[in-house]
C-alpha cells in the first residue's frame, strides 16, 4: 500500500480528472483511481478500500453529496472533499454537516491549498484507522480482562476452599497428634502448644503460655541456650526429661526444632515425643547385654588362664602342631574377652555410669606413648607413623586411660586400613584453650553415605565389603570424646584416604604437672 494514501477521484468530465491526476503524480501521489461516472465508481468501492475519494458535486448519474453518502456506507472511515461551483456553497456546508465532508473546495482551486487539504484529508483517513484499530484492541483487552476477571474470581474462591479445607485438616492432625507440637520464640517463650503438649505437662495451656519452654524441658546433663537456635538447621535434643507438675515426675522425651520464618518474625516449632516405653526397653535390652557379657567374662578368662598354663608347659610338655592351635584358641578368647570388655564400656557410657576420672597429663607425651604400642603392628605393613607437632609439651585436663583408648582406636583403624600406603601422620594442634588430634592416612578412604554412619553403634565402617571389626570401637570413641563435651569427626574421599580426628574444647593447662 502505498505510503501517501489511495486516492479515487470521481468527475464526469475527463478533464478534470486528468488535470487532478496529473497534479497528484507529480507531488507523489503513485496510487490514484479515477472514474468519469458516479455508478462505476461505487461498484469499484465495494471491492477495493481507499485512503481519500474526491468528486465533483454536479454529475448527471448522481450528484456528488449522494454518491459520497452512498461511499461512506461501505467505507466509514475514508476522507471525502467535494469539489463545487461558488453557486452550490450552501449545498456543500450541509453535506459538511450531514454526511462529514471533510473539506469541500471551490472551483477552480489553487492547486498548493489543494494539495494540503489533500494531505490533511489522508492524515484523518490514517488516524482514524489507527483509532479504530486501537479502539478494537481495546475492546479486546477489555473481553480479556473481564474473562480474566471472572476466571480469577472463580480461581480465588476454589483456592480459598482447598486452603480452608487444608487448614483444617493441618488443625485436625496437629490438635489430635501423638506427639506433643509447641511454637516458642526466640526467647525460648511459649507461644502455643497442641492437646498432647497440655497433656504430657499436666497443665491448662493459660498456664503453659509465655513461659519458657526450657525450665520445663530439662536435661541433667546441659542447660539449653537460645544461641543454639539457628534459622537454616534442625536441631535434635536426646536425653531430655519434661517435667509433669500436676503428676510430679520426669517425662523422658526426644526433641525436634525446626526454625519458621513467616516474613514477620522467627519463631521456631518444638515436637516433643514420650520416650518412657523406649526408654525402658532400652534398659531391659541394655541390662540384658550387661548382664550377659558380665557373666561371660569369668569363663573367659578361667579359659586364658588354663590356656597359659599349657602353653608355659606347666601341664606336661606340649607339640608344636598343639601349640599352635592351643595358641589360636587363646587368641579367639582374648578377642572374645576384648569385645565384652567393649560391650560393657559402652553400656556404661550409655547408661550414664562411667564416671571420668580427670588430671593433668602431657598429650604429646601420650600420643607418643600409643605410636611405641602399635609400632610393631605399623612395621608389620610397612607403616610409618608420623606425629607433627609445633610444641614440645601439651598438658591438657582429661581421663587419660580414656583418651588413650581413643588414640589407639584411631591409629589402629588408620594402619589396618592403610592400603597401599606407606606413611599414617599424627597432628596435635593447639589452638588458644583448645586441641584437636587429627590421624590422616592414604587408605581405601570412605564414601560419603559411610561416613554419615561410621561413628553409630555397631558400624563397620563401609558397605563394600565385610569387616571383622564389631562396628563398637568408633562409637565407643564418640561416646568418650563427648563425655569430655568434644566432638569426633571423619573427612573422607573414597579410594583417597581419611582424617579421623577429634576436638576438646577448653581442656588445655599450662600448668605443668611435677612428679
Amino acid at each position: 500500500m502505498d505510503k501517501l494514501g489511495k486516492i479515487l477521484i470521481v468527475d464526469d468530465e475527463a478533464m478534470v480528472t486528468k488535470t487532478l491526476s496529473m497534479l497528484l503524480g507529480l507531488e507523489g501521489f503513485s496510487n490514484v483511481v479515477t472514474f468519469d461516472n458516479p455508478i462505476d465508481a461505487l461498484k469499484h468501492l465495494k471491492e477495493n478500500e481507499f485512503d481519500l475519494i474526491i468528486s465533483d458535486f454536479i454529475m448527471p448519474q448522481m450528484n456528488g453529496i449522494d454518491f459520497l453518502e452512498n461511499a461512506k456506507k461501505f467505507q466509514k472511515e475514508v476522507s471525502t472533499i467535494l469539489l463545487t461551483g461558488y453557486a452550490d456553497k450552501e449545498n456543500a456546508i450541509r453535506a459538511i454537516n450531514e454526511i462529514g465532508i471533510f473539506k469541500y473546495i471551490e472551483k477552480p482551486w489553487d492547486n498548493n491549498n489543494l494539495i494540503i487539504n489533500i494531505k490533511n484529508a489522508l492524515t484523518q483517513t490514517r488516524l482514524k484507522k489507527e483509532l479504530d484499530k486501537k479502539i478494537k484492541e481495546l475492546e479486546i483487552a477489555n473481553k480479556k480482562l473481564e474473562d480474566y476477571s471472572k476466571n480469577l474470581e472463580e480461581t480465588v474462591q476454589k483456592r480459598t476452599l482447598e486452603l480452608i479445607q487444608a487448614n483444617s485438616k493441618l488443625n485436625a492432625i496437629i490438635t489430635n497428634c501423638a506427639d506433643g507440637i509447641i511454637l516458642f520464640d526466640q526467647d525460648l517463650k511459649i507461644t502455643d502448644l497442641n492437646t498432647a503438649s497440655i497433656n504430657l505437662f499436666g497443665q491448662n495451656k493459660k498456664d503453659l503460655i509465655s513461659k519458657n519452654l526450657f525450665e520445663l524441658v530439662v536435661s541433667e546433663s546441659k542447660q539449653f541456650n537460645s544461641s543454639e537456635l539457628t534459622s537454616n538447621s534442625n536441631i535434635f535434643l536426646r536425653n531430655y526429661s519434661l517435667i509433669n507438675y500436676k503428676k510430679d515426675i520426669k517425662i523422658p522425651v526426644e526433641i525436634s526444632i525446626a526454625s519458621v520464618n513467616d516474613d514477620k518474625n522467627n519463631f521456631y516449632v518444638a515436637v516433643i515425643r514420650d520416650c518412657t516405653y523406649q526408654k525402658e526397653t532400652e534398659r531391659l535390652r541394655d541390662d540384658f547385654i550387661a548382664t550377659l557379657t558380665h557373666d561371660l567374662r569369668t569363663p573367659l578368662l578361667a579359659t586364658i588362664s588354663g590356656l597359659d598354663f599349657v602353653l608355659d608347659e606347666s601341664l606336661g610338655t606340649v607339640t608344636e602342631k598343639q601349640n599352635n592351635l592351643f595358641e589360636a584358641m587363646k587368641k579367639s578368647s582374648q578377642d572374645m574377652l576384648g569385645l565384652v570388655n567393649t560391650l560393657l564400656e559402652v553400656y556404661r557410657y550409655e547408661a550414664g555410669k562411667t564416671y571420668l576420672c580427670k588430671t593433668k597429663f602431657d598429650i604429646l607425651k601420650l600420643i607418643q606413648e600409643c605410636t611405641d604400642e602399635l609400632k610393631v603392628l605399623a612395621q608389620n605393613s610397612n607403616i610409618e607413623l608420623k606425629i607433627n607437632k609445633d610444641c614440645d609439651e601439651i598438658f591438657i585436663n582429661a581421663d587419660k586411660n580414656e583418651i588413650r583408648r581413643v588414640i589407639i582406636n584411631l591409629l589402629g583403624n588408620a594402619i589396618k586400613h592403610s592400603q597401599n600406603s606407606t606413611l599414617v601422620q599424627i597432628n596435635a594442634i593447639k589452638k588458644e584453650k583448645d586441641f584437636s588430634l587429627d590421624v590422616i592416612d592414604n587408605g581405601i578412604g570412605l564414601s560419603e553415605t559411610d561416613c554419615a554412619k561410621l561413628f553409630n553403634r555397631f558400624s563397620q565402617g563401609t558397605n563394600q565389603k565385610r569387616s571383622s571389626s564389631t562396628g563398637l570401637g568408633l562409637y565407643l570413641s564418640r561416646q568418650i570424646i563427648e563425655a569430655h563435651d568434644g566432638k569426633i569427626y571423619v573427612e573422607s574421599e573414597l579410594n583417597k584416604g581419611s582424617k579421623f580426628g577429634f576436638e576438646l574444647k577448653n581442656t588445655i593447662n599450662d600448668c605443668k604437672v611435677i612428679l
